[in-house]
């Protein structure tokens, strides 16, 4: 049997992941691959087989690749015709390095043309052309990063101010992203998936509102919630130094360490119910419950979105 390879190691997502993956299998049965050396080294110096990849050139891909049954292939951190250009790369050198099957970090309601997220225009391109090259496959839609939200609503606490945002009454089943890089791990040492698209939803579908209610519960805050527009939205953004696309400077400890495109026009789906996926996938997938809001808020220290580790900007 081949081994399984994890790309994206030197990020938030895939640094959890490989820590959950070697919790399954032993170490002679990985390979880590990622952009940033030195994130490889601990890892190295335990045995495992790593690569340093750039996916944005294919050459020499396909050489890491070689030897993995299992590819997954971790969304890059970049968003439009780069990250698309990324993610054909990966997959054209697994093909060509026999690797069976992809496991890629996808969004929920990805392939829905009238969803007006940004971002799904990458992931919709991604699941697309794994099935086209004939590869076998694993779709983790993954629903919206809890923490991002819970950095988010302490910025407002420190504010003084309701949490404002441009979802309305949208619903949306927040999950860690602890449990999507569960869901990585699992995905690559399960045999029992084939060309299967998993919901990766967390415990409980619910409005801004309601997860700001579960804020204050935690923490003894008196936080509102304000539905703004979309302009409106992009203005917070703006004033506090947010680029509007992944082309542009992201300051460092940013509380906001993503594109305001990216997180208005995904505030826009929300609002219009296009990511209201519930389903149990992620219990079925590793047997266990996702983490509630409810806990996150009361460890908010455990789950805050944390810096932007991407060194390709």
């Amino acid at each position: 049997m081949g081994k399984l390879l994890l790309t994206g190691v030197d990020g938030n997502l895939g640094k959890q992941a490989a820590d959950y993956l070697l919790e399954l299998v032993g170490k002679d049965q990985v390979i880590f691959c990622g952009y940033n050396p030195a994130s490889l080294e601990e890892y190295k110096a335990q045995g495992i087989e790593t690569h340093v990849t750039n996916f944005n050139v294919i050459d020499g891909l396909e050489e890491a690749f070689a030897g993995a049954d299992k590819l997954a292939l971790i969304s890059m951190p970049f968003v439009g015709k780069k990250r698309q250009n990324a993610h054909k790369n990966v997959v054209d050198a697994a093909k060509k390095a026999g690797v069976k099957q992809v496991i890629y970090t996808s969004l929920v309601n990805a392939a829905d043309e009238t969803n007006p997220s940004i971002e799904k225009i990458d992931h919709a391109y991604t699941e697309a052309y794994i099935k086209s090259v004939g590869l076998d496959f694993i779709f983790l839609r993954n629903s919206q990063y809890a923490e991002a939200m819970i950095t988010n609503y302490f910025t407002f606490v420190k504010m003084n101010q309701p949490l404002q945002n441009s979802q309305g009454d949208g619903k949306m089943a927040y999950i860690s992203r602890k449990d999507c890089a569960k869901a990585v791990a699992y995905a690559l040492a399960s045999k029992d998936y084939h060309e299967a698209i998993l919901n990766i939803n967390g415990a409980e579908l619910m409005t801004m509102a309601d997860f700001v209610a579960y804020g204050n519960a935690a923490t003894g805050n008196n936080v509102t919630y304000k539905a703004i527009t979309d302009e409106e939205n992009y203005a917070i953004f703006d004033a506090m130094g947010v680029p509007r696309t992944t082309d542009g400077t992201f300051k460092k400890d940013s509380e906001a360490p993503f594109s305001s495109e990216g997180m208005v026009t995904f505030a826009q789906a929300i609002r219009l119910g296009k990511m209201d996926s519930f389903t149990d996938d992620f219990k079925k997938l590793t047997g266990q419950d996702p983490i509630t809001v409810k806990y996150m808020f009361e460890h908010a220290d455990d789950f805050q979105v944390g810096e932007r580790h991407s060194l390709d900007a």
